[in-house]
């Protein structure tokens, strides 16, 4: 049973569609639980809620899975390097939930989306949604901001499906993933 949870854990492809769905939950439930009136943009609020969740339990997965492999004796990497990774996106992702109807979203959403660009080039999708909530929050015609909702649909859409081809494909790596 161990076991079974330990591989789940470290498992790369596994945390992307678990956040996706834990963040759509979350959202559907403050939707349903907050008056529309209690948010000065209910959308915009949405949008910085669903990028907060979906990279804080990444965050967290990966926290995790470096914790998991550190106690089992096979971590490849520096425990020093790879914890402050996930600290790194834990961290402004937990403040994008905590002020996700507030004027500090936009930077905290810039502040996430340079920190998985920094991270390397992989993380670039990840990164998308929270760069359209910061053009979200700067648009100012309602033709414009319908556009970035149903590009920011369509871009989650697209990486959640891509999570869940990882996940059904068996794959446990990247790598295993991309080999022909």
């Amino acid at each position: 049973m161990l076991d079974r949870l330990a591989t789940f854990i470290v498992g790369e492809g596994n945390w992307l569609p678990i956040a996706m769905a834990i963040a759509l939950t979350a959202v559907a439930v403050q939707w349903v639980r907050q008056s529309r009136s209690a948010a000065r943009d209910p959308v915009m609020a949405a949008m910085n809620f669903f990028v907060g969740v979906t990279l804080l339990v990444m965050g967290i997965g990966h926290l995790l899975a470096v914790m998991t492999k550190h106690l089992q004796g096979t971590l490849n990497g520096s425990p020093a390097l790879l914890y402050p990774i996930g600290i790194a996106i834990a961290i402004p992702s937990a403040l994008i939930v905590v002020n996700a109807n507030n004027s500090k979203a936009p930077a905290l959403n810039a502040w996430v989306a340079a920190t998985l660009a920094v991270l390397g080039l992989i993380n670039i999708p990840l990164a998308i949604p929270a760069l359209l909530n910061i053009v979200y929050s700067r648009h100012s015609r309602p033709t414009t901001g319908v556009a970035i909702v149903v590009t920011f649909v369509i871009v989650n859409l697209a990486l959640f499906s891509g999570g869940m081809l990882f996940l059904l494909s068996g794959a446990r790596t990247f790598e295993e993933f991309s080999a022909p």
